[in-house]
């Protein structure tokens, strides 16, 4: 399982990994990817390992935290990329998520030409992986990779991804500007990211970009509008 908007690059060190995590979930295991950390980054979720073996999963930590697991040397980002064979996953789930199983496959017997009705898929609770299964499950194993990768799942991610790329065109000085087809100015400000659509803009500095969750939450309840 790979999410489509990840970035991967050093191809020949991900075969490599995937090959890896192909042996393992062949033996029965549920396989994460971990990557190596190489800055103390507050975004991820971290897998705290000996080898292959997974000791314990860890939620986005504070930059004091997050500078202690890379110096530990013995934690990884949590990519969010799994290998499993899908019977072992489904004699896992539900052990520790019933509820998601039983609606999982409420959902999955009223398959109609190929698409599964929307009011049964409703019901399945929403849940990650990592949160129903990986961090209660004693089949885990996780394979420490080095390659690049990014999730983009924030802006400062994107800020880091363009300016690596040198997409200089998107930034005022230190400054994102995405989305917006105006000449955009910005005085006496650094490391801001503003975003532009049809009926709204956001304006945030860049290290404070994980917040934007919280932003979204609010206004699916609020202005739900805007987020549709």
């Amino acid at each position: 399982m790979t999410p489509a908007d990840h970035i991967i690059e050093d191809l020949k060190i991900y075969k490599k990994s995937v090959d890896r995590a192909v042996e393992l979930a062949k033996e029965g295991n549920l396989v994460t990817f971990g990557i190596k950390p190489t800055k103390p980054e507050t975004g991820y979720g971290y897998i705290q390992h000996n080898g292959e073996d997974v000791i314990s999963f860890k939620e986005k930590p504070s930059f004091k935290d997050a500078e202690k697991y890379l110096n530990d040397g013995n934690f990884l980002w949590n990519s969010g990329i799994f290998c499993f064979r899908a019977g072992v996953y489904l004699e896992e789930l539900p052990k520790f998520r019933k509820d998601i199983y039983e609606a999982s496959k409420a959902a999955f017997s009223g398959i109609k030409d190929d698409f599964m009705p929307l009011d049964e898929s409703l019901q399945i609770p929403k849940e990650s992986i990592d949160y129903a299964v990986m961090e209660h499950s004693k089949r885990i194993k996780v394979v420490p990779s080095s390659y690049t990768w990014s999730d983009l799942g924030s802006f400062e991610a994107l800020y880091d991804f363009y300016k690596s790329q040198g997409q200089d065109h998107l930034f005022n000085n230190s400054n994102l500007i995405l989305g917006s087809k105006k000449h955009v100015e910005i005085i006496g400000l650094e490391n801001i990211v503003v975003v532009e659509t049809d009926d709204a803009i956001l304006i945030l500095p860049k290290e404070r970009t994980q917040d934007v969750k919280n932003n979204y939450e609010s206004l699916e309840k609020e202005k739900s509008t805007l987020i549709e």
